[in-house]
């Protein structure tokens, strides 16, 4: 592992995790003698083994190739605060120790993390606006603001010596979101004038034509789908999606219902909303105790457990075991989040649940309302990405080899003159020469014990 030094010469990119995947997000950038990091995150309910039938509730990419050469590792740069770009930090933080840099919402997350795990005395935090420019180590980085389904998500331009790259992170083109700065394209039409060497671009939504739906437009639906029930509505989302909670509490003072976030991550996140500016007033919260003093048409519950995970709160909802509420038949549940690939099962024996106790279900694959929209961009918006930005190569990443084939595809439309597409432990050099070492490293897993 050891031989794997870049030199002054030399712009590396070296997933670890999230090419190949969705999810699982950690990455490296080579020059100089020195290594960035740019996220760490988790992946839920996961085999370590591809062919294996245990799964663990939390999962990460195997860190020991920086970990075995952190005096190179210059620090770690976290692009925004969901769990698939953060959440394995603070359990291997140890294994680095050194600074992380984050926006003012992604460190406020970050710090509630790590408190948890009694590190928040211990984790340099370097904390800086959005748009900052910064330096780590041999690294010039810029954040770019683009927009996604939670507040200051931040693209990354990586300025070195021997190259740059745009790392784009996860992102859409929304021009009415919920919560933060509409999307605009101004900024991101100048780095065509930054010579940009490489672009490493999510896949997710690459095999989707169009263009992806806003934000707004899912609040619409949410209300027209709620504005007509009687009885009490439950929505499973992610705890994160901040733009969707606020888009839930805006329809239940539409409605004339009290909003309420079951589980710790959701209480949470509204709470760092709060704390950062990102919750609007006048969007009352009630607490989650008081849901069963309520009559039913005045209660929408925010539940955790979208993806059918067994403890979460939406199994205890069908199980009858959630302390805060209980439901009776002709009660909606709504699913407002997308099925994770390797999930379906465990959804599909959540809404059998539900269904034998007369509870209704509605997925977003039941109905043509967009109660679900996706924070990633699909062909049109990679289209318009590439012209804008104009990079000399592309490397689709965060995504499985058939989003990133078809992000390269989209690339070569675009008349980028490169395109490289791999699996998690590839070399990508980016300079002095384009090319791809495969299997560079062994790329690994491994379960977090919580």
């Amino acid at each position: 592992m050891d031989h794997l030094i870049p030199s002054h010469n030399d712009l590396w990119f070296l997933p670890l995790g999230g090419t190949g995947e969705i999810g699982m997000n950690m990455n490296l950038y080579g020059h100089d003698g020195q290594w960035l990091m740019v996220d760490c995150g988790v992946s839920f309910n996961e085999p370590l083994k591809p062919d294996s039938q245990t799964t663990y509730e939390l999962v990460c990419a195997d860190p020991s190739f920086i970990s075995k050469q952190r005096h190179r590792l210059a620090g770690i740069v976290i692009t925004h605060a969901h769990e698939d770009h953060l959440g394995a930090l603070p359990f291997l933080w140890k294994r680095f120790k050194v600074p992380v840099y984050a926006t003012p919402f992604t460190a406020e997350i970050l710090r509630r993390k790590l408190a948890q795990v009694g590190l928040l005395s211990q984790v340099d935090i370097r904390e800086l606006p959005m748009d900052s420019r910064f330096q780590v180590g041999s690294f010039s980085l810029q954040w770019i603001t683009l927009t996604h389904s939670i507040p200051e998500h931040s693209a990354l331009m990586i300025e070195t010596r021997a190259g740059n790259v745009f790392h784009t992170g996860d992102w859409k083109i929304d021009h009415t979101p919920v919560i933060g700065e509409r999307f605009t394209p101004a900024t991101l039409s100048t780095l065509r004038q930054r010579n940009v060497s490489a672009m490493v671009c999510d896949s997710t939504n690459a095999l989707r034509a169009g263009h992806s739906i806003s934000e707004e437009a899912c609040y619409d639906a949410l209300l027209n789908v709620i504005k007509n029930e009687t009885g009490r509505v439950v929505v499973g989302c992610f705890s994160s999606n901040i733009a969707r909670l606020v888009s839930i509490a805006r329809v239940a003072k539409e409605t004339g219902r009290y909003v309420a976030f079951i589980g710790r991550s959701l209480q949470n996140m509204v709470s760092a909303a709060r704390v950062t500016g990102y919750w609007p007033e006048g969007l009352p919260v009630m607490e989650s105790s008081h849901l069963g003093y309520l009559p039913p048409e005045e209660v929408i519950a925010v539940a955790t457990g979208s993806q059918g995970e067994p403890r979460a709160m939406l199994s205890r909802l069908a199980n009858d075991t959630c302390f805060d509420l209980t439901l009776d038949k002709g009660d909606l549940v709504l699913f407002s989040a997308m099925t994770i690939p390797g999930n379906e099962m465990a959804i599909g024996r959540l809404v059998e649940a539900f269904k034998a106790k007369g509870i209704r279900t509605l997925q977003a694959q039941d109905t043509d309302q967009p109660i679900h929209v996706s924070g990633h961009p699909c062909q049109d918006e990679l289209m318009a990405m590439y012209d804008w930005v104009r990079p000399q190569l592309a490397l689709p990443t965060h995504g499985e080899p058939e989003h990133m084939l078809a992000n390269a595809e989209i690339a070569k439309s675009a008349h980028v003159p490169r395109q490289l597409t791999g699996l998690n432990g590839d070399l990508f050099t980016i300079a002095p020469e384009i090319g791809v070492r495969k299997n560079a490293i062994k790329a690994k897993r491994i379960a977090i014990d919580r």
